[in-house]
């Protein structure tokens, strides 16, 4: 049976990717008017294609909350590959339309610290519930995940007023924080297992 904290740590899990996403295309959006026909064409089947994939995964995501932690791991290696497959259409549609990369990485680091404070919000309610006796390495957790999360903020701002950068730099540093996230995340999901047991 699926414990309250795995669904946590796959909900936030998800959430934090689908609102990337998110930011990702609401930066495109607007943006196809190119003077030539080829790029602005382009452009509107990659992001068209963007957003199916979004679509999906948002859909998916929304199946799983009542699934058992058996049926999260096998749709999270799923989303994982989704995850992917939109990263490479965000980075093909930048090859179409590099202006864009400051504004994008903006948007994502601000979804990206937006998905820290809920995640972070949303565990420490839950640790609420234990007794004062069994929290203690859930609050540590909580903790930890807390002060990743502001050095990851401090990171992302820092990186986003530095002005045009290459994308490899762009790409870098959210997926450092991602991990970063996904880390935190983890160690608060194994953190509420050991105060269940």
């Amino acid at each position: 049976m699926t414990t309250e904290s795995s669904t946590h740590y796959y909900l936030n899990w998800a959430k934090a990717r689908i609102d990337e996403m998110d930011a990702a295309l609401a930066t495109f959006d607007g943006k196809i008017g190119e003077p030539q026909a080829n790029a602005r064409e382009k452009g509107q089947r990659i992001l068209a294609d963007l957003r199916k994939k979004r679509d999906d995964f948002r859909n998916a995501v929304t199946k799983q909350p009542e699934a058992n932690e058996v049926d999260w791991i096998e749709a999270k290696a799923q989303f994982d590959a989704d995850w992917n497959a939109f990263e490479a259409g965000v980075e093909q549609y930048f090859d179409n339309r590099g202006e864009q990369i400051q504004a994008t990485f903006k948007r994502q680091a601000e979804a990206q610290i937006k998905a820290w404070r809920h995640a972070t919000g949303e565990l420490r309610k839950a640790a609420e519930q234990f007794a004062a006796n069994r929290r203690s390495d859930i609050d540590a957790a909580v903790k930890r995940m807390s002060a990743d999360a502001a050095a990851a903020e401090d990171k992302l701002q820092k990186l986003s007023q530095a002005g045009s950068e290459l994308w490899s730099v762009f790409t870098r540093a959210p997926a450092e924080s991602r991990a970063t996230f996904d880390r935190a995340n983890q160690a608060v999901r194994d953190a509420f297992e050991r105060a269940s047991t």
